[in-house]
């Protein structure tokens, strides 16, 4: 009989993936939130020392770096992503996931030491501009390996086991936003609140560094993992078997693509419906999100706020929050059609906000024309793609063999990427319609 696996004491296993989660995309979040920092950097030389007042009085005179800036930072950071998540689904087992992890932490928490000492020397715009450029592509190639790291960790353990990677990112984007809305009441120059933003990643990748290494001595991990060794090498053994009794030298090689395909057969489905949901968040949130105006306020602090409260800090939460409910709920179940229809139906919020106040726009009338539309519209839009997409990752590698899971967790964290990449694409498309 199979040993009853022990329990999880005092949740540590838990604890050390949402800190995990944390870890993979709270560099990136803070790295967004620097944008205004980045832009003034490659404006002139001496836009290292302005402050936030400053960047209003530039927008006419926008250098062809600074006016490029965002839509290159995106290209550079969902290109990688992809590309490595993709290598990682294929390659994970070919390199030890101590190695992938670790590596890849301590790749991100260097460049992000290199990021804050940078903040506090002198650079001409464009070395400035190609230095930053570079540091995306390294922050997001790793990221990426490790982000589809984690969920194939997460993929041999139980499926609430998923949720916390998924809330920890969650609370990146809400803990990024606070640090936005708190410099701006500060009136913190750009300068200094870049620098907090990039030691606070520092610190915070130090901590998930420390939490990976005791995850190896906690007797709940200890056991999925043997569990799954058990599996592994008990398929092994069928399959000396089945190639002892055939000639031909080129079995292995055909068995493990065979799999892989096979896996994937099993979780089309979820894979889909992960790439749909982050495809429609990306596409509009923010490039229509950020760009809605308050009917409400009339030059006053809540138009300051609107967006930092309303768009960024609003989603992050709401988005949190449906993250996290699923260690509590797991409904429909990964079975049933109610999640991909539920999925499908979240195309309704492009149209939705495309209506909102959204300016400029070209075209298309302003139909919910007072700001608690848009926060409707954005409370929903947020906890929904956090529950759903929670879920089809928690219920992928459920859906295959358990030597399998870790595959399954990567393919998921790949179809994950493309529908970040696909949404930043089709945003270009979808604002250019308003």
């Amino acid at each position: 009989m199979a040993a009853s696996p022990p329990r999880d004491k005092y949740s540590g296993v838990w604890l050390i993936f949402f800190m995990l989660g944390l870890g993979t995309l709270l560099p990136w979040n803070f790295f967004m939130t620097a944008t205004m920092y980045f832009t003034s950097r490659v404006r002139d030389s001496s836009s290292a020392d302005s402050s936030t007042n400053q960047t209003k009085g530039a927008a006419e005179s926008r250098s062809v770096l600074e006016a490029k800036f965002n839509n290159v930072m995106t290209m550079c950071a969902m290109l990688p992503l992809l590309i490595c998540t993709c290598l990682n689904s294929f390659l994970h087992s070919k390199i030890p996931q101590r190695l992938r992890v670790m590596g890849s932490l301590l790749v991100i928490m260097f460049v992000f030491m290199v990021t804050a000492a940078l903040v506090k020397i002198p650079m001409e715009p464009l070395p400035f501009f190609s230095v930053t450029m570079v540091k995306i592509v390294i922050i997001n190639s790793f990221g990426a390996i490790l982000q589809g790291s984690l969920f194939g960790m997460a993929g041999l353990l139980p499926a609430s086991y998923t949720t916390p990677i998924m809330s920890g990112q969650g609370l990146a984007g809400t803990f990024a936003a606070l640090a936005m809305i708190c410099a701006i009441a500060s009136g913190s120059a750009l300068q200094d609140a870049a620098f907090g933003y990039f030691i606070t990643a520092c610190v915070v990748i130090f901590l998930s560094v420390l939490s990976y290494i005791m995850l190896p001595k906690l007797e709940f991990y200890q056991f999925h993992q043997e569990r799954n060794q058990r599996s592994a090498e008990g398929q092994h053994s069928v399959n000396l078997m089945d190639q002892e009794s055939k000639d031909t030298g080129d079995v292995p090689k055909r068995q493990q693509n065979v799999s892989m395909i096979t896996i994937f057969k099993k979780i089309w489905i979820l894979a889909l419906s992960v790439c749909f949901t982050f495809t429609v968040t990306i596409g509009t949130f923010p490039s229509i999100t950020a760009d809605t105006k308050s009917t409400l306020a009339d030059g006053g602090s809540w138009d300051l706020y609107f967006i930092p409260v309303c768009c960024f800090l609003l989603f992050n939460l709401c988005d949190w929050g449906g993250r996290s409910l699923t260690a509590v709920c797991m409904w429909p179940g990964k079975d049933s059609l109610i999640l991909p229809v539920s999925i499908m139906c979240r195309v309704v919020f492009v149209p939705l906000f495309m209506l909102c106040n959204v300016q400029p726009r070209l075209s298309l009338p302003v139909f919910f024309h007072h700001d608690g539309f848009f926060i409707a519209f954005m409370i929903i839009f947020a906890f929904s793609n956090g529950y759903l997409a929670s879920l089809c990752m928690c219920y992928g590698p459920k859906n295959v063999l358990p030597h399998e899971a870790e595959t399954a967790g990567a393919i998921m964290a790949f179809f994950l990427s493309l529908g970040l990449a696909l949404g930043a694409a089709v945003s270009f498309v979808f604002r250019a319609l308003v």
